[in-house]
């Protein structure tokens, strides 16, 4: 047996094949994508530890690749990113970003997320019948709170949304029809962005603001991130944060309706918001697999890794283990303890989790108060993509 999380069954209900696995299989070899899927909360915890799995996952597949292609190309442009390397770059530029995402600097994000939120919803709620809830508020909230945040112009914010889609295609590991040509409009976008912040870049060392993006270029001692690591740091927020968000705020939003006695235990304690995010990213969050390159021989349940080889730390079936989690496909607003790992681990956990928590408290929160009679109008359909847990559209009714 071979596993394809790509497939439309497992797209449509990977819980069903991620038990199967933990049970039967917890360390599977799967030629579909030519990696090792490890599902059980320990081992992927573990896994973020062990340094046999390396977060430098761009490089080794580019340095094999002896043609020039689109697909080269693009690898070429993400391998500088924060999120794919690891120490001693990875914790320079770590460090020098921690400062941007500081707490209280997305703390005070609060007031303006909300306002866009509710712009966004009273639109959406001026509309008749069923509507998408995805493409009129999900979508476009991370895309306007990222612009926002780096001090780009509203007329640019549609420009985002196209970038971050384009590359989607190729980070998300897309199944179907959409291969064909993804790569060549994936280069497309980045080149595109690239450039975009490369002027955006030189704008703001020339006038600095109170944006993040001015934030990104303060001074650590005599270090300090160059015009190339501010726009990987630029690309990798927007589109990390665009496609995580958008995911978290529909896929709580769906797991609600289906789990109406939690929606009404909501909608009667307002405050119980940040564990009811917490368990709704344990539930269903917007990361299925996190991948790994092995950099040395070990061992996982009496599996031999080899270097060379590719892990999936299965993110979404570790946050369903028995094992780990009482009841775990209960949805349970209350959920306490609540060691989830939507957003990961260790030195590679997440940097702008809390700016994706917030905007997800938040939007969550509005959409429950503002929408009493808030109604699943059809039957959502899953994106055929093996990291992210995503929909094309969730279309609802509101009154």
């Amino acid at each position: 047996m071979t596993v394809d999380l790509t497939a439309p069954a497992a797209s449509a209900d990977p819980y069903a094949v991620f038990r199967s696995l933990r049970d039967t299989d917890p360390v599977h070899w799967s030629e579909a994508h030519r990696a090792w899927l490890i599902t059980r909360y320990d081992d992927v915890s573990d896994a973020f530890r062990n340094k046999a799995f390396s977060n430098d996952r761009v490089r080794p597949v580019l340095a094999r690749r002896k043609e020039p292609s689109a697909a080269s190309d693009v690898l070429g442009l993400l391998a500088g990113w924060m999120v794919v390397t690891d120490p001693p770059e990875h914790t320079r530029l770590r460090r020098l970003a921690a400062g941007a995402f500081k707490g209280q600097r997305i703390a005070v994000m609060g007031e303006q997320i909300t306002a866009i939120v509710d712009r966004l919803l009273s639109a959406f709620l001026e509309g008749d019948g069923a509507q998408d809830l995805i493409s009129e508020v999900a979508y476009p909230l991370p895309a306007i709170v990222i612009a926002t945040m780096l001090g780009a112009p509203p007329a640019d914010r549609d420009r985002f949304r196209e970038w971050s889609d384009e590359l989607a295609l190729v980070a998300f590991g897309t199944g179907g029809a959409a291969r064909a040509d993804r790569h060549q409009r994936a280069l497309r976008g980045l080149r595109e962005m690239d450039a975009y912040f490369h002027t955006l870049v030189d704008h703001r060392r020339r006038a600095l603001g109170d944006d993040m993006l001015s934030a990104l270029m303060a001074r650590d001692g005599d270090d300090l991130l160059s015009d190339d690591e501010l726009v990987a740091m630029c690309a990798l927020l927007l589109f990390a944060g665009h496609e995580t968000t958008t995911n978290s705020i529909a896929n709580a939003t769906l797991a609600l309706l289906r789990h109406p006695d939690q929606l009404d235990r909501l909608r009667a304690d307002p405050d119980l918001i940040g564990p009811a995010v917490e368990e709704l990213l344990r539930f269903d969050g917007p990361i299925k697999v996190l991948n790994r390159w092995v950099v040395a021989e070990t061992e996982v349940r009496g599996k031999r890794i080899s270097p060379g080889e590719r892990v999936h730390l299965v993110l979404a079936s570790a946050n369903r283990d028995p094992m780990r989690f009482d009841d775990p496909d209960t949805l349970d607003l209350g959920r306490n303890p609540n060691p989830h790992i939507a957003f990961g681990k260790g030195i590679h956990a997440c940097i702008g989790a809390q700016l994706a928590r917030m905007e997800t408290r938040i939007a969550v929160s509005r959409i429950v108060s503002r929408m009493p009679g808030l109604a699943l109008a059809e039957e959502p359909v899953w994106k055929d993509v093996l990291a992210s847990r995503a929909m094309d559209r969730l279309v609802v009714r509101h009154s």
